[in-house]
């Protein structure tokens, strides 16, 4: 809008330099491509991501699988938690050691994190591995890979408008320098003669 303003204000001013049209048109343009790269970017790196991310999501649902751990006893400290998705809850989790067999069938023995508050030899939980019993993170879900795909449209959309802005700016300071410099020029010309009767001034 500023820049419509800008050229409609400056079409017909007799105090109007050409730098200033260039700035105005400049403006109009950085807002067009704003307009309409920006959207089209945050759509485009927002739909690979998401593409990406479900991709990501059915190779962790293929190699990891949910088995039923038992709790042979509990560990006394803190719970560490191997899944970043869920560290905000292990105020409910608790360090437990346990006892599951993998889904090749292997028997498998050791300290794990296990969604009980409260766990007492016997208790049963359910918990991730891969194909041989190591312990794994429950894989990615499809709403959180939305979420991770819509955010990086966003920023690809932030990144787009950024570098149109930042350009225009450029060129911009670039116009003001030389327009300085013609003034500096044009100082040293007039200056030493500047209000001397019968120079012309």
């Amino acid at each position: 809008m500023r820049a419509l303003v800008g050229l409609w204000r400056w079409r017909h001013n007799p105090l109007r330099r050409r730098t200033d049209l260039v700035e105005a048109w400049l403006a109009l343009v950085a807002v067009l491509l704003i307009a309409v790269s920006v959207p089209l970017a945050g759509f485009a790196v927002g739909d690979a991501s998401r593409d990406a991310l479900l991709q990501s999501v059915r190779q962790q649902r293929e190699v990891r699988h949910e088995v039923a751990g038992m709790v042979i006893k509990k560990i006394s400290g803190p719970p560490v938690d191997p899944d970043p998705e869920t560290s905000s809850a292990r105020d409910r989790h608790s360090r437990v050691l346990a006892e599951w067999t993998a889904p090749d069938g292997t028997a498998h023995t050791g300290a794990v994190v296990a969604a009980l508050q409260s766990p007492d030899p016997g208790d049963r939980f359910r918990l991730w591995t891969d194909e041989h019993g190591q312990v794994v993170g429950r894989p990615l879900d499809d709403a959180t890979a939305g979420t991770h795909a819509a955010l990086a449209g966003i920023g690809a959309a932030a990144a787009v408008a950024g570098l149109i802005e930042g350009a225009r700016r450029i060129v911009v300071w670039r116009i003001v320098v030389r327009r300085h410099d013609r003034w500096d020029q044009a100082w040293e010309k007039a200056g030493p003669d500047w209000g001397r009767t019968g120079t012309g001034s």
